[in-house]
């Protein structure tokens, strides 16, 4: 990925794809896989009220019992052949993550913070590839990005996250190699919930959100969920605010077991800056402490909505039919300044650039499913046929010019900036089209996961200079066959060895300058071992896996000689290749204990590439990463009862910050932590309130962080207290 400076609107390319959402079938086959046991029952986070492939992580506090990520229909983790993950909603309570990156950031194989403190995006990678575009879905739908329009993620409208790593076209379409990070919304409950919190944090950060939920009256089986907030904060750096305004309704109608459906919404509204990064200095490479940008141009606003639906029936004992469908849009305005480089007559100084832009994306997703579960012989199968349809829209103008420069002995200076008018527009419509089935077959221990998928993507793209009025339209058609056949062995002790082979492919709009073809799909395909095992008479789940993943065709920027002369563009002929291991452990246990672990090697290498970049590692993927979280509440019969703490580190080695190699990231922990007290352990009239204080990076670690030879800082301390009562 190019250094992201401000302004990224160049046209990128739209993957479509379908998605899976957690599902509530199945545990019984997950509580017999951990071991058989038969008597005390495991208390699953069970709150939603619609069945099959819709609903929250199956989970019993931070540890995941069953998931429809892995296969679109549910299946307990030990039986999915592919390395899976979850964020439970007990994980998000005592974290209380801001953005979606705090959520993710102690899952194993996942690099947040590549591009140290920004608010603007939540751009990161798995096991070495860059998911923000192609790799995130949110409610069993694929929620695409284009240029700057990326859907922005409110953790508090979030029951859970499902991660499945490795490509995973066979049932969701087109999709990067890294895998996918399946958000889940939160959902009506049949019990009744009410919830109010107010928080107050770093930099002047006021927050106040509200979470209620039921059956709408006493009568009807209609239920209903309104969740909301509202924001008004700063951030390390005073040009740059983080305000939102966010309400999710949802309802849901479930007139008998065998029918539901269920409608979600969203809209929020969120100012933050045009651009945040730091000034590198051209001459040393290294950053400084100077905003980049322009605090009197600097404004990005961006309004995002949603309206989707889910529904389910089953038609008989063996078939049951689903459709999940979505319209989503959102539109971002916004205007950013940059310094590059000292002034050639007085380098105190900075030349700056300045530009704006407005971008508007449409997306329109549905996804039809039949599932059939039935016997042949000794076989027991789970036969899931689907087709789903996805088009989007995406448009982007643009403009150019100049700030004034940035005094570096006075740069808090005003520095108005005149109007810019747009001079390019560039528009880009796409519509896919995909085609699947899959097999999970059972015999005794055994499970044999097979299935496949047959995609086709149209791509429509104009380009017009609005100062002279020229114009270029290309179109390309792509089309491409993905399949994953698994194996996994389930052992009456709760061990379940398993092994996978799975692929991937992501159309690539836009025509080669260099050769005046189309690009073609950049494909991918993994080879995956691993075991997971569930630790018997314990709420404990441990996993490992090893992986080789090979991605063809990759798009780079080069300096390529034209007969015009040499240019920067973007060329096809890369290929990466991302080997490593990875290693889980979550864990609840009866004594008040949570945790979380995770451990991953990743050796990621540019096969081929640009001159100078063939064989090294690709710029900042840590070789080593780890991360541990737990929390303890204290016993209620302790000195301390009602009483809580929370405390992790999250360990990144030293990586490259360009492709080149010559310059290096250097390793760094950062520390955070979590205290909570339950008013109830005072007295019971106080029951359902509870203060809770989080602090993230508590040292305040600002080391520099380069990617794709562009450097940022790290985000610094944050600390944000919160009290919530619940009634």
């Amino acid at each position: 990925m190019p250094a992201r400076l401000p302004a990224r609107n160049s046209l990128l390319r739209i993957a479509l794809a379908g998605t899976s959402l957690i599902a509530l079938s199945g545990i019984a086959r997950a509580q017999e896989a951990a071991g058989g046991q038969t008597g005390e029952a495991t208390v699953l986070e069970d709150i939603v009220v619609n069945s099959g492939s819709g609903g929250v992580i199956q989970a019993d506090g931070y540890v995941g019992i069953s998931s429809a990520t892995g296969a679109k229909v549910d299946t307990p983790f030990l039986e999915t052949p592919q390395s899976i993950s979850s964020v439970t909603e007990q994980q998000l309570q005592d974290r209380n993550p801001q953005t979606l990156l705090d959520a993710i950031a102690y899952t194993p194989g996942t690099r947040v913070g590549a591009y140290g403190f920004d608010p603007r995006f939540d751009s990161f990678s798995v096991r070495g590839f860059d998911v923000t575009y192609n790799g995130v879905f949110r409610d069993n739908l694929r929620q695409p990005g284009a240029g700057s329009s990326l859907f922005k993620t409110e953790p508090y409208g979030l029951e859970g996250i499902s991660i499945l790593r490795g490509p995973s076209s066979a049932l969701y379409g087109a999709s990067g190699a890294g895998g996918m990070f399946n958000l889940i919304s939160k959902r009506p409950t049949e019990d009744t919930l009410r919830e109010v919190e107010i928080q107050y944090g770093s930099h002047q950060r006021y927050q106040g959100q509200f979470d209620f939920s039921g059956p709408v009256n006493d009568t009807d089986p209609v239920y209903y969920r309104l969740t909301g907030l509202l924001r008004d904060a700063g951030t390390e750096l005073d040009a740059v605010p983080d305000d939102r305004i966010y309400i999710a309704p949802a309802f849901t109608w479930k007139p008998d077991e065998d029918t539901h459906l269920t409608i979600l919404g969203e809209y929020s509204r969120t100012k933050t800056g045009g651009t945040a990064a730091y000034y590198n200095d051209p001459f040393t490479g290294e950053v400084t402490d100077f905003f980049g940008g322009n605090a009197d141009f600097n404004e990005s606003v961006q309004n995002q909505g949603r309206l989707g639906y889910e529904f389910e029936h089953r038609l008989n004992d063996t078939f049951t039919f689903r459709q999940n469908a979505r319209a989503s849009t959102l539109n971002i305005d916004a205007d950013w300044a940059f310094a590059y480089q000292p002034n050639a007559v007085d380098p105190i100084l900075l030349d700056s650039s300045a530009g704006t832009f407005d971008e508007r994306l449409s997306a329109y997703v549905i996804d039809n499913q039949l599932v059939g579960e039935f016997d042949t012989g000794s076989l027991q199968h789970t036969l899931l046929t689907g087709i789903d349809l996805a088009k989007i829209d995406y448009r982007a103008v643009n403009g150019y010019g100049v700030s004034p420069p940035l005094d570096t002995n006075n740069p808090n200076a005003p520095r108005p900036v005149g109007h810019i008018p747009f001079q390019t527009r560039d528009e880009q419509d796409q519509f896919q089209t995909g085609i699947y089935m899959q097999d999970q077959i059972r015999y005794d221990a055994w499970t044999f996961t097979l299935g496949g998928r047959q995609d086709w993507v149209s791509t429509d793209t104009d380009s017009t200079d609005l100062t002279t009025g020229a114009r270029t339209s290309t179109g390309q058609d792509d089309s491409e066959f993905s399949w994953r056949a698994g194996v996994t062995y389930e052992t009456a002790f709760g061990l379940a060895p398993y092994a996978s082979y799975s692929t991937a492919f992501s159309p690539n709009a836009g025509v080669s300058v260099e050769t005046g073809t189309a690009f073609k799909p950049t494909t991918s395909d993994q080879q995956e071992v691993g075991v997971k095992y569930m630790l018997p008479n314990s709420n404990t789940l441990l996993t490992a896996a090893l992986f080789n993943i090979n991605q063809d065709n990759g798009l780079y920027y080069e300096v390529v000689d034209l007969p015009t002369g040499p240019a920067n563009i973007q060329v096809q002929r890369g290929k990466l290749r991302s080997r490593g291991f990875e290693f889980e452990a979550v864990s609840s246990l009866d004594n008040g204990l949570s945790l979380t672990a995770s451990y991953s090697y990743t050796a990621m290498k540019i096969v081929e590439g640009p001159a100078g970049t063939v064989g090294n590692d690709v710029s900042s993927v840590p070789r080593h990463m780890a991360a541990i979280w737990t929390d303890y509440t204290l016993p209620e019969d302790s000195f301390a009862n009602g009483f809580g703490f929370g405390a992790g580190a999250r360990y990144l080695g030293k990586s490259y910050g360009n492709d080149t190699n010559t310059v290096e990231n250097g390793s760094r922990v950062l520390f955070d932590a979590a205290v909570h007290y339950d008013f109830a352990a005072l007295d019971k009239k106080y029951e359902g309130l509870r203060l809770q204080v989080n602090a993230t990076n508590i040292f305040d670690r600002r080391d520099p962080v380069c990617s794709a030879g562009f450097c940022y800082r790290d985000q610094g301390r944050s600390v944000i207290g919160s009290l919530r009562y619940s009634w």
